[in-house]
């Protein structure tokens, strides 16, 4: 980049030099500018022409090193070489203008006058010039002062947020559940208003929803006692805490409203206790639920994964619902246990699918979902029926050791990979017809493979 840069600002040179000598030779053969005798007026007046330049880049210079007109740049501490080098100009363009005017005061009809006259003029521009760095330590004095200004002010507003934020988190550590529902809103506000913050309280969120917890169970009988009411009751606000938490991560990662919506976020919920558990139309960057247990549903609908969740050991204790959903990157279901009715309909896996030692308790349905980048469902165990319709397998796929011990629906599934291992599975109901055509196709390439070779 910083090559292509200084060729650009070489041509740009370079151009800028061709067009000048153009001109140049226009204006000479055209007659409009009679150069000998402009050449000799700047040859007449040159120091004075110098010492302007001069006192031109001295400004430029000067505004450079004391950062005036440049946003974030500390001011520089003034020192006295600084001084000396205004002091400098300044006296030199005094004695350079003043001597020029005395010179040509000798030409005048009353050289005397001319002379005081050129005196005087000499003096004032000389103030002139000291006023132009006057003005820009006036400049840069202001200049200074407003940054100070902007620099309190946010530092009082970092403070502000650290008080709200301090605040809010001790209120989590209340045993009132109002106040740790006052604790939450107050953290939501923080980061709506502050999308710095927004990652870390995202993370204060998972944490509090990883802290153990023990659901209620079922309502009491009449006959209880009190100690075991008061546990029961305090079970059921914890539980709306957890819940007001978990709607807040679901309002913040849907993308509409848009002055709502938390880009860019990473979730960890490992091991945590989610009550139904809703990410619907969400984006999330990265989400770990590795452990999580998932009580009365999880709803994954139309989530966008940007990078592979992990839900490895998790245990969906009910429903578990992933349909439409993109996996940019894959995802990890190993060792997951899914009680209820799973469906990962239409969704898209653009990375690895590993559902290694995953073990399916009731219906499971995978039906039009992609695998573009492979699947694993080595070990995996289907004890409802299993419905793979019309899905489409890319990549290395394993089915090594996977048990079918209900029906198995593979009606219209396409296999673009190579060999998906099929026959290391156990239908326990009988093999599809499905299944059974791709493995005679995989053995006749096989055996045809091992007679070219043979040859």
């Amino acid at each position: 980049m910083k090559s292509t840069s200084a060729s650009r600002e070489l041509v740009s040179i370079l151009l800028i030099l061709l067009a000048g000598l153009a001109l140049w030779r226009a204006t000479a053969i055209a007659g409009w500018i009679d150069w000998p005798a402009f050449l000799g007026w700047i040859w007449r007046h040159g120091l004075l022409i110098a010492l302007i330049n001069a006192a031109l880049i001295a400004v430029v210079l000067a505004c450079r090193l004391l950062g005036i007109g440049r946003p974030g740049k500390t001011p520089p501490r003034l020192t006295w070489w600084m001084v000396a080098i205004a002091a400098a100009i300044v006296a030199g363009v005094t004695w350079g203008s003043t001597s020029w005017l005395l010179s040509e005061a000798i030409r005048a009809t009353d050289p005397a006058a001319a002379r005081v006259d050129a005196i005087k003029t000499g003096l004032s521009i000389g103030a002139a010039t000291a006023g132009i760095f006057a003005l820009l330590l006036a400049v840069r004095r202001q200049w200074h002062q407003e940054a100070a200004a902007a620099d309190l002010s946010h530092d009082a507003g970092e403070k502000r947020i650290t008080e709200q934020y301090t605040k809010a988190v001790e209120q989590l550590g209340s045993d009132k559940a109002h106040v740790r529902l006052g604790g939450l809103y107050a953290l939501e506000r923080v980061a709506q208003n502050n999308p710095a913050q927004r990652q870390t309280i995202v993370n204060v969120l998972c944490a509090y929803l990883r802290m153990p917890y023990t659901l209620p169970g079922e309502p009491l009988d009449d006959c209880a006692d009190n100690d075991v009411i008061s546990l029961y009751n305090e079970r059921i606000q914890e539980r709306e805490v957890r819940l007001a938490a978990q709607r807040l991560l679901k309002q913040h990662l849907t993308p509409q409203p848009e002055d709502m919506f938390w880009e860019e976020i990473d979730l960890d919920l490992t091991g945590a206790a989610l009550i139904n558990f809703q990410l619907v139309g969400a984006h999330v960057r990265t989400a770990m639920f590795t452990g999580a247990s998932f009580h009365e549903g999880a709803y994954f609908i139309k989530t966008t994964f940007t990078f592979g969740p992990g839900f490895s050991g998790a245990r969906f204790h009910s429903s578990a619902n992933f349909v439409d959903c993109t996996f940019n990157r894959g995802g990890s279901f190993g060792d997951a246990q899914f009680s209820g009715m799973t469906l990962f309909r239409q969704s898209i896996f653009m990375g690895p699918a590993l559902f290694i030692g995953a073990t399916f308790a009731d219906e499971a349905h995978f039906a039009g979902v992609k695998f573009t980048e492979g699947v694993q469902l080595d070990a995996a165990q289907f004890s409802g029926r299993a419905n793979f319709s019309n899905a489409t397998f890319s990549g290395e796929c394993g089915f090594v050791g996977t048990i079918f011990d209900g029906p198995a629906n593979f009606v219209g599934t396409t296999f673009n990979g190579d060999d998906p291992w099929l026959h290391s599975a156990t239908f326990t109901l009988g093999t599809p017809r499905e299944v059974l055509k791709v493995i005679q196709l995989h053995e006749k390439a096989a055996t045809n493979e091992a007679a070219t070779e043979g040859r």
